[in-house]
């Protein structure tokens, strides 16, 4: 068989607690195939919409998908923080203040557009050349200047409102955290919040009703969901 029948896009809906690199390696495995990336990381608390390419003729291609939008669901907790700014770390109170539909959404409002966004301590941002992770998890991190990068909030709206519980969609420009937007939102509201559940559900055209489960894939059937 030819090998450029085995190669093309799978749109791949990431479970919760796989890693971006865990759903990489187990289709390797399933197409027997070892060059295959994925279009921008989704931590593994995350799920929703991993493109990944599979073969170099896609591979070659990712730079251009990893520079594009995407609209993800999140749900931010307010009153709280975590050193992590998501549900991985320990969650912290930090006020009992209850803000009101109005004020979150005109507090939302004011993130429209660009904006400077700090990357968060836990991040693969590189500063001096190392992995902030790494900084983080040797306890460094606190003593490193993160420098603010640019980034485009398209929109942000409501989606449901049940304090301290706020769920709302955003769609974003490539590069831009949606823990940081958590953070940066909570400090607004004065409230603190933290990220405690994403989902990805589009990057530019492709949408999450485009994906496929990983459980569902198999070396006999995985072709038939490439796209080219």
């Amino acid at each position: 068989m030819d090998n450029t029948e085995k190669y093309g896009w799978l749109y791949i809906n990431k479970p919760f607690r796989l890693s971006s690199f865990g759903v990489i390696s187990q289709l390797r495995r399933i197409t027997g195939i070892k060059k295959i990336g994925h279009s921008g990381t989704l931590d593994p608390l995350a799920t929703g919409l991993l493109i990944v390419a599979v073969g170099r003729p896609y591979t070659k291609q990712l730079q251009k998908k990893i520079k594009q939008d995407k609209v993800y669901e999140a749900i931010l907790k307010l009153g709280y923080k975590t050193e992590t700014l998501d549900a991985e770390g320990i969650e912290m109170f930090v006020s009992g203040k209850k803000p009101s539909l109005k004020t979150i959404k005109k507090v939302l409002v004011s993130f429209v557009g660009e904006i400077k966004q700090k990357p968060p301590f836990f991040s693969a941002v590189k500063v001096a050349g190392k992995r902030l992770y790494k900084l983080a998890r040797q306890g460094k991190g606190k003593d490193v200047e993160i420098p603010d990068r640019i980034v485009k909030i398209h929109y942000i709206k409501v989606l449901d409102y049940n304090y301290p519980l706020l769920k709302i969609e955003v769609k974003v420009s490539s590069g831009t955290y949606i823990r940081s937007l958590a953070r940066d939102i909570g400090e607004k509201l004065e409230t603190g919040a933290y990220l405690s559940g994403l989902k990805r559900l589009s990057i530019a055209d492709v949408g999450l009703d485009q994906a496929v489960d990983l459980r569902d894939l198999t070396p006999e059937n995985y072709q038939k969901y490439l796209y080219k």
